[in-house]
């Protein structure tokens, strides 16, 4: 069967369905093409899973620490098979929502793997789209005016630790165990790693986290990488910094272990199961890049800024573009995509604007420049800080731990970044980018009255600190 459409957009994740649903809302007569279940790594193998794995850890912590509250609680039973069960509920209820709106926008959706033809019979240009199935069913050919490239990203690996799926695994087994192990070694000490470290060390998991660079979370402000460090180990977590693996040093029995060169040291680490966590890799392959004139760079494809390849009438978002990976990013890239297909004039992405967040406990959250990075830019900086301890409502919710880090130019006292890390700051970085939409200030943010009592109170008080004007510290 052949079909012509608008656009086809390849991967119903994140950001190819929400780049659907606004190619609906401009009249498009749209198709997503997706192997797997639409809502991609995030809904079902990435944020949502592992985000309510983390809230039942947190509920299991809290109760265990109730009696700090003057709450009596018998010791709880943390029922692992439940914590799934409510995680797969979560899932499958965002699913069905997710395929209600492709109903409601009138979008065509095909299970199955797509890939971009050259010119053909179909089209003279490349971009007509073969749809292959699994059960060997005829392909369908969909002859697209504009086709989307967003096929996402699998985790990576290193050499000589391929996942076994048992012992050594990704984060996406880790999601679908039936039962905790006893240990984790995490390779890994970035974003994900942090998190499956945090959760599984609240679940009374034994972990240790091996990172090669010399602090975990390399990407983020040292200040916060190094409370992030500091609360975790407080809590039991091993922590090894400047850790080589050495891969061929891997050795699998009832248990796992594998050896790391620690400056001009080695030394052997066990565990019940290794999980590897150091970053993910685009979906390119096997999709018809090389029947098209698309470019690619250190395994990602070129755009311009409004993601369009160097063959114009197909588009690139998300993870396969490189960049922050982040599901928000992709949906927007997805949004600016069609709405440039569309000729709306559609703003570029300003991704120093975008908060980026750590779902540990304790949460981290970020928008705009690093210390180190803002002085490698020639910035001279004047930075605010401000303690979580000086904050009633952090007392009342006995979660005490923590700071937001405001840095700004000292010659136009604009805002370059906004660090966290403490309780429900994921929740409240959006105050932040808003912030840097609009090329706020310290001293407006200072001027925006902070409802008291408030975890938010210390922004306002960090906005203060970089004028030394804080009033409760």
């Amino acid at each position: 069967m052949a079909a012509e459409y608008d656009l086809v957009i390849l991967g119903g994740g994140t950001g190819g369905y929400v780049a659907a649903i606004r190619a609906s809302q401009l009249k498009m007569k749209v198709a997503i093409v997706e192997k797997a279940a639409l809502g991609g790594t995030c809904l079902h193998r990435g944020c949502i899973p592992s985000k309510a794995l983390l809230r039942s850890a947190e509920v299991y912590q809290q109760t265990r620490n109730a009696d700090e509250f003057g709450v009596e609680v018998n010791e709880p039973v943390l029922n692992f098979i439940k914590v799934q069960q409510r995680k797969k509920a979560i899932v499958d209820q965002l699913h069905k929502g997710v395929q209600g709106l492709m109903k409601k926008g009138k979008i065509d959706v095909y299970q199955g793997f797509g890939r971009i033809l050259g010119p053909s019979i179909f089209s003279p240009m490349p971009g007509t789209i073969s749809v292959e199935y699994e059960n060997g069913d005829e392909n369908d050919m969909l002859i697209p005016k504009n086709v989307l490239i967003a096929t996402g990203s699998e985790p990576n690996t290193l050499p000589g630790l391929d996942f076994d799926g048992e012992l050594v695994i990704s984060s996406n087994e880790a999601l679908e165990m039936e039962e905790l192990p006893k240990s984790m070694l995490i390779v890994g000490g970035g974003v994900i790693g942090v998190e499956w470290a945090s959760m599984l060390n609240d679940f009374g998991v034994d972990v240790t986290v091996l990172e090669y660079q010399k602090q975990i979370l390399p990407t983020e402000d040292k200040d916060v990488a190094k409370e992030m460090e500091k609360q975790l180990k407080k809590r039991g977590v091993k922590i090894v910094t400047g850790a080589n693996v050495q891969a061929d040093t891997l050795a699998k029995n009832d248990y796992i272990s594998v050896e790391a060169m620690i400056g001009d040291k080695t030394e052997r680490f066990e565990a019940e199961k290794m999980l590897v966590s150091v970053g993910r890799k685009a979906n390119i392959e096997n999709i018809g890049i090389e029947n098209t004139d698309i470019q690619i760079s250190n395994h990602v494809i070129d755009t311009n800024d409004f993601y369009q390849t160097k063959e114009s009438h197909i588009y690139a978002i998300g993870d396969v573009i490189g960049g922050m990976q982040l599901a928000h990013v992709a949906s927007h890239e997805g949004i600016i995509a069609v709405e440039h297909i569309a000729d709306e004039n559609p703003q570029k992405i300003d991704y120093n604007a975008v908060s980026s967040c750590i779902y540990a406990n304790p949460e981290a959250a970020r928008v705009g420049l690093t210390e180190k990075q803002a002085k490698e830019e020639g910035y001279e900086l004047v930075i605010g800080k401000f303690p979580f301890k000086a904050v009633g409502k952090a007392l009342v919710y006995g979660e005490t731990d923590g700071f937001v880090k405001i840095i700004t130019d000292k010659k136009t006292q604009d805002l370059l970044g906004i660090h966290m890390i403490g309780p429900h700051v994921t929740d409240m970085i959006s105050e932040a980018g808003l912030a840097k939409v609009l090329d706020a200030t310290a001293w407006e943010i200072s001027q925006t009255i902070h409802p008291h009592p408030s975890l938010s109170e210390v922004i306002g008080e960090a906005a203060l600190a970089v004028d030394g004007k804080q009033i409760h510290g």
